[in-house]
């Protein structure tokens, strides 16, 4: 008698064959992207029979007489009472081709950065335009934090084409805006899609209503889009999180060095660098859950082992010596500026990058992006809550910084606010949108490196 494996132990087995997509969503208020969100978990039969309950009867209590399918996601009371979406939503999901983390992220410019939190990691955003509104303000700041970010697949979901009779010439007028905006911003992929997330427009189901679209549908296209986790033929870096010595009996001589890594791929015997010192080694070993490997590669935890007995602590960075970045303490950067307090020209900060924390000085901040126009505005002094420009920083110490179009893992860092703690922005290292170069900014009193 041959025996079968039981419901669960089929779909484990099933969803651990699927790719997983990151994908967020974004647009301007009242655009309509909880309500995309639910109908896609909904007709992609992912809501639980007592949450889709919860919902109907949240419904009916405000006077509704069909679930609002947005309360799927919205489930902050304040978000319920005011109707809009205010934090970052992450739902998990999976269909037969595909498993999915969706992060809904507000539409209000007061959110903006609630919306890089969740595109940071994301490899496709949706942007939603009301096709009654077409590409509003709000609708160019989320195309040009998507190009910073470098997500690589941009959808434009044109909602509401109901309420414009489904016209083939309302899609196709603001498809061709959008697309020129953010092809001039170096989106590599968009593709625009027309639905009605009320309705199921082209959501889930290909739509009656719109004979004329032969494309695809937004979960079709979500199942479908080429999504690259080959982060084994990038630069290989190690940053260390953490050094193990245990000094017991059964391991008296024992040093490893554990963290995540970020990029590429480490193997035994490989002649390696530590940043910023530059002293050299080979590894000896790797561990990998508790057992010895050969080789490991991204997003793998793992502990390296030194032939050599070096100096190395966390913050360090471990590269093949064939493949090492410069180190520099002169940071230029694009950045979003996420904190109510602003930023300003010769702030001191602290700057993170990866498991590093080291002091800085704002040294100048050369512009601010229009988004009207994407031009820049010339030295404005300072950023505020959802501003998007450029800054140099200066660092106490050196740091192992890649450009952030090679690596979006070791080239971004966040900006901290040394007394509480706040992060103040998040950083791009490298060029990011065309800008002219300015003259060097003079040393400022205090932490001068």
């Amino acid at each position: 008698m041959t025996s079968t494996a039981n419901p669960a132990e089929q779909l484990a087995e099933q969803l651990s064959a699927t790719t997983l997509l990151r994908f967020a969503t974004a647009g301007s208020v009242d655009d309509g992207k909880s309500t995309l969100v639910g109908r896609l978990l909904h007709d992609s039969k992912s809501v639980l029979a007592d949450q889709l309950e919860a919902v109907e009867h949240a419904s009916r209590s405000r006077g509704q007489d069909a679930p609002d399918l947005a309360l799927l996601t919205d489930g902050l009371r304040a978000e319920r009472e005011q109707g809009i979406t205010i934090d970052v939503a992450y739902r998990y999901f999976a269909t037969a081709r595909r498993r999915f983390i969706l992060a809904d992220t507000p539409g209000h410019v007061q959110y903006t950065r609630n919306m890089v939190t969740g595109a940071s990691t994301a490899e496709l955003t949706v942007i939603l335009v009301d096709a009654r509104n077409g590409v509003v303000e709000q609708t160019r700041r989320h195309a040009a934090i998507a190009a910073l970010l470098r997500v690589p697949h941009v959808v434009l979901a044109v909602n509401k084409m109901d309420l414009v009779g489904y016209e083939e010439s309302v899609f196709a007028a603001i498809a061709e805006e959008f697309t020129a905006y953010a092809s001039e911003l170096g989106v590599p992929e968009i593709t625009a899609i027309p639905i009605s997330a009320l309705a199921g427009d082209n959501v889930v189901d290909v739509s009656a209503n719109m004979d004329w679209y032969g494309g695809p549908t937004v979960l079709e296209h979500l199942e479908t889009v080429p999504v690259s986790h080959d982060l084994t033929s990038c630069h290989a870096r190690f940053p260390v999180q953490y050094v193990i010595r245990p000094q017991t009996a059964e391991h008296p001589d024992y040093r490893g060095y554990a963290g995540q890594i970020a990029a590429g791929t480490f193997r035994v015997g490989e002649s390696v660098t530590v940043l910023p010192s530059g002293l050299t080694s080979k590894i000896a070993g790797i561990d990998l859950l508790g057992k010895p490997v050969d080789v490991a590669w991204t997003p793998q935890s793992v502990t390296l082992l030194l032939e050599d007995d070096i100096d190395i602590s966390r913050g360090d960075i471990v590269v093949p010596s064939g493949d090492a970045p410069a180190t520099t303490q002169d940071v230029e950067a694009t950045v979003c500026h996420v904190a109510d307090q602003p930023l300003t020209v010769g702030q001191r900060v602290l700057l993170k990058h990866t498991t590093r924390t080291v002091k800085a000085i704002v040294k100048e901040i050369p512009s601010r992006l229009t988004l009207d126009d994407l031009s820049q505005h010339p030295a404005p002094g300072q950023l505020v809550a959802n501003d998007i420009g450029r800054v140099r920083v200066r660092t106490a110490e050196p740091l192992a910084l890649d450009a952030y179009a090679d690596s979006r893992r070791t080239g971004s860092f966040l900006l901290i606010d040394p007394a509480d703690g706040t992060t103040l922005a998040a950083g791009m290292a490298g060029e990011a949108f065309a800008t002219a170069d300015a003259a060097p900014a003079q040393d400022d009193e205090g932490w001068d490196f």
